[in-house]
């Protein structure tokens, strides 16, 4: 599902069903040393994705572990992004001199909670998915969009960015986000979204420039104070 949502030289890893057992390396262990062992196998399993993924674009198979904040640290030189859900979990990673971010988010294809909705979009928002099926849940596709967006906007801005600075207008299959907060360098992004297996899955990246190159390296988050990994 995830890989499809994705430009080239951006790898992902995804798997679905129940946590296979997978280690904790390095410092890893020590974000769920309390955790209950659902949470730990969680925790690991979805790090087993982000070091197939880091494998893939040629990073090696470090540890990653968590920042005080309980964000993912990368390797130095890579950017990326973990999420899950119950049956999925996924890592997406790309080169930091190329990327300045990688966001993805997976929610199951279920309305959301009570009382959510109008926490996260506008009355303008909301109105602009009644063009949208339905049965796609459209609420709970904006609400993922907009936190693929935050997993972007937090390791680029390290400072907070709330439902409300994020403006979201839905297209079959893809949408595009504006910013109504500076710091990013862009006021829009563009996205997209799949449903399928029970799941939505959203995705977006924002690449440097043309002729623009980062450092050599950066963190990336999963930290929007909603959920973490």
């Amino acid at each position: 599902m995830l890989a499809d949502l994705l430009p080239p030289g951006v790898v992902a890893v995804e798997s679905f069903g129940p946590c296979a057992p997978a280690p904790l390396i390095g410092d890893e262990a020590a974000a769920v040393a309390r955790a209950v062992p659902t949470r730990r196998a969680e925790y690991a399993a979805v790090r087993a994705c982000a070091r197939d993924a880091l494998e893939q674009l040629g990073a090696g198979r470090p540890a990653v572990p968590s920042a005080p904040d309980r964000s993912p640290v990368w390797p130095a030189g890579v950017v990326g992004a973990l999420t899950h859900c119950d049956g999925y979990r996924a890592a997406a990673v790309a080169h930091a001199r190329d990327w300045t971010g990688v966001g993805i988010d997976a929610e199951p294809l279920a309305p959301l909670p009570d009382g959510v909705t109008h926490l996260v979009m506008s009355d303008d928002e909301r109105a602009d998915l009644a063009d949208l099926d339905p049965a796609l849940f459209p609420e709970r596709v904006l609400f993922s969009a907009k936190e693929s967006v935050y997993k972007v906007w937090y390791p680029a801005v390290r400072t907070w960015l709330g439902f409300e600075d994020v403006r979201v207008r839905l297209g079959y299959g893809t949408f595009t986000a504006h910013l109504d907060a500076p710091g990013l360098g862009v006021d829009t992004l563009h996205g997209r979204w799949s449903t399928g297996r029970g799941l939505v899955v959203t995705a977006v990246t924002l690449a440097h420039p043309p002729g623009r190159h980062a450092g050599a390296g950066a963190d990336e988050d999963w930290s929007s104070g909603r959920r973490t990994c």
